[in-house]
């Protein structure tokens, strides 16, 4: 993986770990809501309703996994926050997704 891209995984999650924990709290209450679902369900309907592929992910607390997908076609992206049993929850959606490929400052100094 290219440095760019390991920079634009990194702040994808760090974004996505952001929302996860401001929104933690509504995950576990919206676990029966209609924005949940079985992670397979869920990942079908982004792909199919949105062409969104899952772009980046990583481990947040209690073992969630938090993914971030998107379309390059589109534009629209979303962040679903997974828990080990396998229920998926939608976090935040949009528009206006870019990959972006910023160099990353030298080390000890800041962007």
């Amino acid at each position: 993986m290219t440095r760019n891209k390991t920079f634009l995984h990194l702040a994808a999650l760090t974004a996505a770990a952001t929302l996860y924990l401001t929104a933690a709290g509504h995950v576990a209450a919206q676990s029966s809501a209609r924005n949940c679902g079985p992670r397979a369900m869920v990942v079908d309907r982004l792909a199919s309703g949105y062409g969104e592929t899952r772009q980046s992910m990583g481990l947040g607390a209690n073992n969630q996994v938090i993914e971030v997908f998107a379309s390059s076609e589109t534009g629209t992206w979303t962040i679903t926050v997974t828990t080990p049993a396998g229920m998926t929850c939608l976090v935040a959606s949009g528009q206006a997704f870019e990959e972006l490929a910023e160099a990353l400052p030298a080390p000890g100094k800041d962007a």
